[in-house]
């Protein structure tokens, strides 16, 4: 068989890769090094070549995006459809499972899937009903709290509170929520993994048959996957199964998501006999910026090693600029985005990246100020658009009336007369019956109402009815066209005759697009509308807001994994700031925000621009900082000094220890010395700089962290 088609577009050590045999195999795929490539051109090698059946190959990737790109690219190159290869998130590979084996799985056959927004407000209305102070326990960090314990595999029941009354608290809360959530019939996104990993750790003769499918596992991004996704992984693969994984160490930056950058050094222990290949040559950035890179990230210890090269440029310096503060900083990245502008390039072709959003408004206001069309990248999603959600809830609704988030959403929006109050008699009857807000609506309204807010109720609870039966034997786009129309969605938005209500209605309008061109899975064996509404809650939080015209791209240094741009401004370089002032004493946590700035250079194909502020006003507060640790450790040969209009006081790589000497000397403090500040309490002096008015000490308090003080204004008290 002519295999040439497959391997001629490959490198030998993408190819090494393609073609390794049939056993655990570990890529470690560097940026821009073809990882894509590699896992598309597997599939079609284990198919075309290998024999395997499209039907044995499962195929993991972290976005839906990617995985239909993936479909696409394996179909074109083997010319043929592989409508049976199972390929897509994690999230979306377990509904699929929980929803073809929801009995076993210990779910109704209707279930729902709840998204981050609406797990957020089950929870509020659950502290509600348990009559507790939601400013004591604050819904987002007991929503952490019960993702965090899905994501490691652990129910209520499998907590200790160590003798902790909060912790006690935390758990019963978990406990709490889940009753509701089982009552629903509602299942989280943490829970989809969860139930998942649990069908198969607890259904032997179920987990044998899909480890008999599933002989080969494709994983992409393996760096980023948590405790439970891994271990649905290898209780999948057993002994028999053949993982393929391709992930890269230096790019794991989300450990505050869940994500286990030791999973890569793990899997070698829990696969014996793994193969390592490694994808060195990159395909994307100059070699001046990979070396930037590679020197950047070869001070992290716990990392299997590689190094970045490319056969292309060499390319030019990366340039530093050291401005006075962040006005000033903002000032120079518009003007030579101008000077790119001008050159006739594409504005989109140029991205701005910092570490936190807070930073954004200062640049947002200078591209404001010079017209300069910006869009801030990770802009509100679709399908989390209020009125979307509003519709979608409908539409819950319609498929199952026991679904409380959704009936409690819209139960008076439109606005039909009824109240808070109303609301909570039908929570308070829930609560004492254990029903659902469905059913306690409907006894309330014969008994407990006064008979406007019984009307009310009623009028309701038909319009759902009504709805259902009329959209019963409609096509998706039909259906979903009603209810945004016969709910009263599409008038309410109208009224509102402001340029916000005519965006509404347009995106409710939109609605029905997506029905009409969804298309459902012939081997999900679901309702249309059941699988559209499954389809909605796990693209939210995914994808894009549509950019309508050419602009700069402003995003958070997370944000921008996986892209590309030729021309990168990384702003904020500063110690505090980038890496974060809260990883500067985690030696982890160092390391994690060292793999975020080699992101970030990493993104840069052609023009890579660092800049830092001496002085920033950021949230609220007037910092003096040093610049970033990570700029020093860019080799001197790959820099260009670009100076600030202003003088600064000191060089940009000179010795901290031989500044802080002399001007110790002068002030008559030294490095060591313990002082007291009046708002930030103790600390001690760790570096000094400059002279007269301008003299200023660098302090590290015991509760505030790291400070740069102007020593005239410090009012700081020797000990």
């Amino acid at each position: 068989m002519d295999v040439t088609p497959i391997l001629e577009s490959l490198n030998d050590a993408q190819r090494q890769a393609v073609t390794a045999s049939a056993e655990p195999t570990l890529v470690i795929a560097g940026a821009g090094s073809g990882k894509t490539r590699v896992l598309v051109h597997r599939a079609a090698w284990l198919i075309d070549v290998e024999g395997v059946s499209p039907q044995g190959l499962l195929a993991v990737t972290f976005t839906n995006k990617a995985a239909a790109e993936m479909r696409g690219r394996i179909e074109a190159l083997l010319g043929m459809p592989v409508n049976h290869l199972w390929i897509g998130t994690f999230h979306g590979l377990a509904h699929r499972l929980l929803r073809r084996h929801w009995r076993e799985a210990g779910l109704p056959q209707s279930f729902q899937i709840i998204d981050s927004d609406d797990q957020l407000r089950l929870i509020k209305r659950l502290l509600k009903n348990l009559e507790i102070d939601d400013s004591r326990w604050v819904p987002r960090e007991i929503q952490y709290f019960i993702n965090a314990q899905k994501d490691e595999g652990l129910r209520p029941a499998h907590l200790v509170d160590e003798g902790d009354p909060n912790r006690r608290q935390m758990i019963a809360l978990y406990g709490a929520y889940e009753e509701v959530c089982d009552r629903g019939g509602l299942v989280d996104f943490a829970e989809l993994l969860l139930r998942a990993h649990e069908l198969w750790r607890d259904n032997d003769e179920l987990l044998a048959h899909y480890q008999r499918r599933f002989s080969h596992l494709l994983v992409d991004e393996f760096q980023d996957t948590n405790a439970i996704q891994y271990a649905w992984l290898r209780l999948l693969a057993g002994k028999e199964g053949v993982p393929f994984v391709v992930g890269d160490d230096d790019q794991s930056i989300y450990r505050w998501r869940g994500a286990r950058v030791e999973h890569i050094h793990q899997f070698q222990k829990d696969f014996p006999g793994t193969a390592v290949v490694k994808l060195e040559q990159n395909y994307r950035s100059t070699g001046t910026i990979l070396k930037a890179a590679n020197a950047v990230i070869a001070n992290n210890n716990s990392r299997l090693g590689k190094n970045l090269w490319t056969d292309g440029a060499e390319g030019e310096a990366i340039k530093v600029y050291a401005a006075y503060n962040e006005r000033d900083e903002a000032d120079f990245v518009i003007g030579r985005l101008r000077d790119w502008i001008d050159q006739g390039n594409l504005r989109a072709d140029a991205a701005i990246l910092y570490r936190s959003n807070a930073q954004s408004r200062v640049l947002e206001e200078g591209l404001i100020n010079a017209r300069i069309p910006y869009r801030v990248y990770g802009g509100l999603r679709f399908f989390e658009r209020a009125e979307i959600k509003d519709a979608l809830a409908y539409l819950r609704l319609i498929a199952n009336r026991d679904d409380d988030t959704s009936f409690e959403r819209i139960v008076n929006r439109p606005t039909r007369g009824i109240g808070a109050r109303t609301v909570e008699l039908m929570r308070s009857y829930a609560r004492a019956n254990s029903c659902t807000l469905w059913r306690a609506a409907g006894a309330i309204a014969s008994d407990e109402l006064n008979a406007r807010a019984a009307n009310a109720v009623l009028a309701f609870l038909n319009l759902v009815e009504r709805l259902a039966r009329e959209v019963a034997n409609l096509d998706l786009p039909e259906q979903i066209d009603h209810v945004i129309h016969g709910s009263g969605l599409v008038d309410f938005f109208k009224k509102d005759k402001g340029e916000k209500g005519e965006t509404r209605v347009e995106n409710l309008l939109e609605l029905v697009s997506a029905g009409r061109s969804f298309e459902p899975d012939p081997a999900a064996e679901m309702l249309p509308l059941d699988e559209f509404l499954a389809h909605a809650a796990l693209e939210a939080g995914e994808g894009q807001a549509d950019a309508w015209e050419d602009c700069v791209q402003l995003m958070t240094m997370h944000s921008a994994k996986g892209l590309e741009f030729p021309l990168v401004f990384m702003s904020g370089m500063e110690d505090g700031l980038f890496p974060h002032q809260r990883s500067i004493a985690d030696p982890n946590g160092l390391e994690e925000e060292r793999r975020l700035c080699y992101v970030g250079i990493t993104r840069a194909k052609q023009t890579l621009y660092v800049t830092y502020a001496e002085q920033r006003r950021l949230h609220g507060m007037d910092n003096f900082s040093q610049p970033s640790r990570f700029i020093s450790e860019i080799p001197q040969d790959f820099v260009e000094e670009v100076r600030p209009r202003v003088k600064v006081s000191r060089p940009l790589h000179a010795p901290r220890h031989s500044m802080a000497s002399s001007a110790g000397d002068e002030l008559g403090i030294r490095l060591g010395q313990r002082v007291r500040h009046g708002k930030f309490g103790d600390g001690v002096i760790l570096n000094c700089e400059g002279q007269g008015a301008h003299a200023r000490v660098e302090v590290n308090f015991e509760t505030a962290g790291t400070k740069w003080l102007v020593l005239s204004y410090a009012n700081l008290d020797l000990m």
